[in-house]
């Protein structure tokens, strides 16, 4: 289908949707690229203040190793591990972007569905490897929550996140599994799913779904978004599948080092620890910017960002650059539109100093 067509389509399921196709290619570090650390960073939702100096020892040691080829068994054993799975329905990627890419090139599907708005790369990637994407738009009116029931019949790949990037909103983990079915590749991109206290609603440890794949990414919680580790978790076929589309070596011996690191218990209880930080800091942030009464935030919001809409957004957008913040827009992501931004939950001190230039921009 046309893109112009396509956008037409959406625009008359929900009037909201933006009159254009927007950049899937744009991501929340172009945001922040080239500007020499003078930016207070919410475009990225990379948790601030990682590695943690124990994670990147842990890294540094592995370099002596680096003339060996790497070997993932051990971070593929502890990834199961964490999750109570059998090795073989585990795969170490490249991030969890690099799943995207395997999927859409492994996984035969006449009619794949992606539920916007999310990370668009799932679909970027889908279309370059020369699929007709559908999307299912979910609406700021239903404070973008899923109905199972706006999923095609006959949708044979689905891909949603959980919680969703951009919107913050977490589906109910029953309401996700209605879509899963045989015959239909059910994809659940969880990579913020660490960042929820208790990782309530995760689909990580099921077997019982058929189709399920289930993708985690360890860059955002820890820091290594240079570093590259993410996997996949799916049924032992399904994992044949996709690694016979990766490259030899896909993931260095740093980054298999990082991943059975971050699995270790500690690591876990870290992770915990900090998810709960994180919730307190968004609770924080969404009372703050409750002082605004043009603001409107999606939600509730579950993940470490928050989606906010108001009047103007591309102009307070440059107004708080200039006031020294970066913060993500909303228009790249289909469904939304120019009066949408995207902020990171950071602590307590940093909301403050953000509320305050976000107070001099709107005057």
């Amino acid at each position: 289908m046309p893109a112009s067509t396509e956008s037409a389509r959406l625009r008359e399921r929900d009037p909201s949707a933006p009159p254009h196709e927007p950049d899937l290619r744009h991501h929340g570090d172009a945001e922040v690229r080239g500007a020499g650390g003078e930016l207070t960073d919410l475009a990225v939702n990379v948790r601030a203040g990682t590695p943690p100096a124990w994670l990147k020892a842990r890294i540094a040691a592995s370099l002596d190793g680096l003339a060996a080829y790497p070997d993932g068994r051990a971070a593929r054993r502890a990834v199961a591990a964490r999750h109570g799975l059998p090795a073989g329905r585990v795969l170490l990627t490249s991030g969890a972007a690099e799943a995207f890419v395997l999927i859409a090139r492994a996984v035969r599907a006449r009619r794949p569905v992606v539920v916007h708005p999310q990370f668009t790369e799932p679909e970027a990637a889908l279309r370059d490897a020369g699929h007709e994407v559908g999307r299912v738009l979910l609406a700021e009116r239903d404070g973008f929550r899923l109905d199972p029931d706006a999923v095609p019949e006959d949708a044979d790949l689905v891909v949603v996140g959980n919680p969703t990037n951009p919107t913050s909103v977490l589906h109910p983990a029953a309401v996700l599994a209605r879509l899963a079915r045989p015959g239909r590749t059910l994809v659940v991109d969880e990579a913020f799913m660490d960042a929820v206290p208790g990782e309530r609603e995760s689909l990580a440890g099921r077997t019982d779904l058929p189709g399920l794949v289930v993708l985690r990414s360890l860059t955002k919680t820890w820091g290594l978004a240079g570093l590259r580790i993410g996997y996949v978790l799916a049924a032992e076929d399904t994992v044949a599948a996709l690694e016979r589309a990766q490259p030899l070596w896909p993931v260095s011996s740093p980054a298999l080092t990082a991943a059975e690191a971050c699995c270790a218990p500690g690591a876990l209880a870290e992770a915990a620890a900090a998810a709960e930080d994180i919730a307190v800091h968004r609770a924080h942030l969404l009372a703050r910017l409750g002082e605004f009464p043009q603001i409107r935030v999606a939600g509730p919001a579950a993940g470490p960002f928050v989606l906010i809409r108001l009047p103007g957004a591309e102009e307070v957008r440059a107004g708080l650059r200039a006031r020294g913040f970066a913060v993500r827009r909303g228009d790249t992501f289909p469904g939304l539109g120019p009066d949408w931004l995207r902020l990171a939950v950071r602590d307590g001190a940093t909301t403050d100093r953000f509320v305050a230039a976000l107070g001099a921009v709107l005057g």
